[in-house]
C-alpha cells in the first residue's frame, strides 16, 4: 500500500469514526501513520490537502444552505410537501429536530470538526516537510489556515460559543477530548489570527484552476466577511469595518469581473469563471452531488398543460419540489431583471381559453446538468463571487459614511442591462442605503446561502422573516440549537439559552 492509499484508508477510518458518533469530537488517531510513514514528503502534504477539500463537500452539499438561508423569508412549502423542512422557515427548531429531516441529515457540527481536524494536521506537520519550493509549502499552510478560519467562522455564526480545537490530539481520554465551549469573542480572535496568517503566507493574487481552492483573493473575501460581522455584530466598530473595506479593495486588484450574462455565472460548463472567487467543486463520479435538487421538479409533480417555453427551460426532471421561493420574495423581482428567470421559474397552467393559473415555482440558479438524459445536481457551491464582494464593499462604505452607489450600480447594470437607466441607484442616507443594499443582496444572491447571515448582520431578521415578526426580542433565535445527539456525547457542552 503506497502513502496515498494509506492516507485514503486513514481518512476513511476517520470518517467512519465521525459517522458512528461514538464521541462527537473524538477522532480516530492517525499518529502511527503520521509518524512512521506519512507526513514525510511534499506529495504527502498535497494528498492531505486534497483530503481536506474533499471533506468540505460534506457540509457544502446541503448544510451551508440550511444554516445560511433556510430560516429566512426566501423559501416555503412546495408541491412534494415539506419533508420536515418547515422547521427551518417556520423557525421552530429545537434540540430534537435539528439533526435531521427527510432530505437533510447530520445537520450538526460533526462534519465541520472533521475539516478542522484536517487543517490542524496540516498545520502541525507540513512545517517539518522539505519542499522543492518554499512558495508551495507556504501555499498549503495558507490554505489550511484559511480553511480553519472559514469553518470556525461558520460555527460561531451558527452556534455562538464553540469548542476551540487548535491541535490534533493523540490522547483520546475523556479529560482531553471533552471540552467546554469557548466564548465567541475568543473564537473570533482566533479566526482573525488565522486569516491574517493566511494572507501573509499567500505570495500572489492568483487563483487555482477552477477557483475551488483557497487563494489570497478568497482569503481576503473571508477576511472582509469576518470583519464586517465583528464590526456590526460584535461591537468591534468602524475599525473592523475599515479593515473589511481594505480587504475588499485589494480583491479588486485580482483577476475578477462581472460576467455580462448573469445565468452564465452558474452554468455547469462554466465553472471557475472570472466572477467566482471561491467555490466548492462537485464532479460526476467524485461525490453524490449537491442537494439543490430539493428545489427542482420531479416528473410526478409536473402538469401537462404548461407552455413549451417552460417545458424547454425545465428540461430533464430531477430532485423533488420540497421547497419553493415564496411569493414575498418572487414579487420583489421586476420583469426586466435578468436575475429573475435565472434564479427561479414560475410555472403556469393554461386552460382551453388560454387563461393561465399559477401552479408553482422551482429553484433554477443551481439546476444541475443533464447527463445521459438524467438530471444530475453537480453544481459547484459558490462561497464568494465578485458581485458579493461589490455589495459587501457597498455595505462597508455605507457604515463608514461613504457613497456606496458605484458598487450598487455595477451590480444593477448587469442585472437590468438595457433598462439600467430606470434602476440607477442614487446615494441617500445610511438607513435608505442599507435598505437598498440588503434588498440588492437578496436579488443577487438568492439560493447562495447568504440571506440568513445578511438579515442578522443588518439586524433585520425580526422585521422581515414572517415567522419571526411576532417574536421580536427573542434574540436567542438568531442562533441554532445544539442537537440532542451532540449534547449526549459531549457532557461539557451546554445548550444555547432559550433552546432547553
Amino acid at each position: 500500500m503506497n502513502k496515498l492509499q494509506k492516507l485514503s484508508a486513514t481518512l476513511f477510518a476517520i470518517l467512519l469514526t465521525f459517522s458512528a458518533c461514538t464521541k462527537s469530537l473524538e477522532l480516530e488517531p492517525i499518529s502511527e501513520i503520521s509518524n512512521s510513514s506519512f507526513w514525510k514528503t511534499e506529495n504527502d502534504a498535497t494528498a492531505a490537502l486534497n483530503g481536506m477539500y474533499a471533506r468540505l463537500r460534506i457540509p457544502a452539499a446541503s448544510n451551508f444552505y440550511m444554516w445560511g438561508e433556510a430560516r429566512s423569508e426566501i423559501m416555503g412549502p412546495s408541491l412534494a410537501g415539506t419533508a420536515g423542512l418547515e422547521i427551518y422557515y417556520q423557525n421552530i427548531l429545537d434540540k430534537r429536530n435539528i439533526s435531521s429531516t427527510q432530505v437533510v441529515s447530520n445537520n450538526t457540527w460533526l462534519s465541520l470538526y472533521a475539516i478542522v481536524h484536517d487543517a490542524n494536521l496540516i498545520l502541525k506537520n507540513v512545517p517539518g516537510i522539505q519542499f522543492t519550493s518554499e512558495a508551495a509549502k507556504k501555499s498549503i499552510l495558507a490554505q489550511a489556515y484559511t480553511m480553519r478560519a472559514f469553518i470556525y467562522f461558520q460555527m460561531t455564526k451558527i452556534w455562538g460559543d464553540v469548542v476551540l480545537v487548535t491541535e490534533p490530539s493523540n490522547d483520546l481520554s475523556p479529560e482531553t477530548i471533552h471540552k467546554e465551549r469557548s466564548p465567541k469573542s475568543e473564537v473570533m480572535a482566533f479566526i482573525k489570527k488565522d486569516i491574517n496568517d493566511a494572507v501573509s503566507l499567500f505570495e500572489n493574487n492568483k487563483f487555482s484552476t477552477g477557483r475551488n481552492r483557497w487563494s489570497k483573493p478568497a482569503a481576503l473575501a473571508l477576511k472582509a466577511d469576518v470583519y464586517l460581522w465583528s464590526g456590526k455584530r460584535m461591537n468591534a466598530g468602524n475599525a473592523d469595518i475599515q479593515t473589511a473595506l481594505e480587504a475588499l479593495n485589494e480583491i479588486e486588484n485580482s483577476d475578477v469581473a462581472l460576467l455580462d450574462n448573469f445565468s452564465s455565472v452558474f452554468e455547469y460548463n462554466n465553472k471557475g469563471n472570472k466572477e467566482i472567487v471561491m467555490s466548492v467543486n462537485f464532479k460526476d463520479g467524485e461525490s453524490g452531488g449537491t442537494s439543490f435538487g430539493f428545489m427542482y421538479m420531479h416528473s410526478l409533480f409536473m402538469p401537462t398543460n404548461i407552455d413549451q417555453e417552460t417545458k424547454n427551460a425545465i428540461g430533464a426532471f430531477g430532485g423533488a419540489p420540497y421547497w419553493a421561493p415564496t411569493a414575498l420574495v418572487r414579487n420583489q423581482f421586476t420583469q426586466d431583471d435578468q436575475r429573475k428567470k435565472a434564479s427561479f421559474l414560475e410555472i403556469y397552467t393554461y386552460d382551453n381559453q388560454n387563461n393561465k393559473t399559477y401552479f408553482g415555482s422551482l429553484g433554477y440558479k443551481f439546476k444541475g446538468v443533464e447527463i445521459g438524459g438524467q438530471r444530475q445536481f453537480l453544481d459547484d457551491v459558490v462561497l464568494y463571487r465578485y458581485a458579493d464582494i461589490l455589495l459587501m464593499k457597498a455595505e462597508a462604505k455605507n457604515v463608514l459614511g461613504q457613497d456606496p452607489s458605484i458598487e450598487i450600480n455595477k451590480v444593477r447594470k448587469r442585472a437590468y442591462q438595457n433598462n439600467f437607466s430606470a434602476h440607477i441607484f442614487a446615494n441617500g442616507n445610511k438607513v435608505q442605503n442599507d435598505e437598498a443594499i440588503l434588498k440588492e443582496r437578496l436579488l443577487e444572491l438568492i439560493f447562495e446561502g447568504k440571506r440568513w447571515w445578511d438579515l442578522i448582520r443588518f439586524d433585520k431578521a425580526f422585521d422581515i422573516v414572517p415567522s419571526l415578526i411576532s417574536r421580536k426580542g427573542q434574540d436567542y433565535l438568531l442562533l441554532f440549537p445544539i442537537a440532542e445527539s451532540t449534547l449526549s456525547l459531549e457532557p461539557k457542552v451546554k445548550q444555547n439559552p432559550g433552546f432547553n
